[in-house]
């Protein structure tokens, strides 16, 4: 969502419409480079981190 933002979204958009028109055209050009999102932390730390928001499935 920050990419979006920086590069899609930093001005305004006056309709509903053309904002999905310029969003639509920005993951399709980002999709055809190929952009790899560099993630910040693993799935075990995301799970560590995050555990408070998550309810057990063991009893």
């Amino acid at each position: 969502f920050a990419a979006l933002s920086k590069q899609c979204l930093d001005r305004r958009i006056g309709r509903i419409e053309r904002l999905r028109e310029e969003v639509e055209a920005w993951c399709e050009r980002r999709n055809a480079r190929g952009v790899k999102v560099e993630w910040r932390f693993t799935a075990e730390v995301a799970r560590t981190k995050l555990d408070h928001l998550y309810p057990s499935n063991q009893n």
